[in-house]
């Protein structure tokens, strides 16, 4: 099996990549957000099936073991972790699948609330191990407040839920009431 490809990337398709390594083009389907000529090493599992094998690419392990993790739930095949995985940066997945928000889940093409609550309900006691480096930081319980009053004022969850977690950490003891004026500063300044 291939473990990982150090190449350049010479083609970009919508959900794959041809990585060129020493003269052979790999076809890598990618999440990641990679440009053409760039040069890259993927950490790669290897998906076998009976009418093909498939390689999936990741610049990190912990994508790599998210990826394997989401397909070891069952209904969720290698396409719709790709498709989770694209959507949802993996800080932000973590983060919902750790507080049981399955509407951030349900974000992605492909998952709805049925397949995002078996996620969080097969994964939850898994999120936050040493394996994904993934540090949990909404202690206060107002990740949840904060994304609703957001989503009240007509934001998309899609949009706002990474402003909201970096708010939520940098500002741990501070309520609802104070950090919805900082979440809307913050997003008017990304405009």
């Amino acid at each position: 099996m291939i473990g990982k490809l150090q190449g350049i990337v010479d083609y970009i398709g919508i959900d794959h990549i041809i990585l060129m390594v020493s003269g052979v083009g790999y076809k890598v389907y990618t999440p990641e957000l990679l440009t053409r000529g760039d040069s890259v090493s993927l950490w790669i599992e290897t998906v076998v099936r009976e009418d093909s094998i498939r390689l999936f690419g990741f610049l990190t392990q912990s994508a790599q073991n998210l990826f394997n993790m989401l397909t070891g739930v069952s209904g969720v095949g290698p396409k719709v972790a790709m498709a989770i995985m694209g959507t949802i940066k993996t800080d932000t997945l973590m983060t919902a699948i750790a507080t049981g928000d399955a509407k951030t889940i349900a974000t992605a093409p492909g998952v709805g609330k049925k397949v995002a609550e078996k996620i969080i309900v097969e994964l939850k006691s898994k999120v936050g191990g040493a394996s994904l480096n993934f540090d949990m930081t909404d202690s206060s319980g107002a990740l949840p407040d904060l994304l609703a009053a957001l989503e009240s004022l007509g934001y998309r969850r899609m949009d706002i839920v990474d402003i909201a977690q970096k708010l939520v950490s940098k500002n741990p003891s501070a309520d609802i009431s104070k950090l919805v004026p900082m979440a809307l500063k913050e997003i008017s300044g990304n405009k």
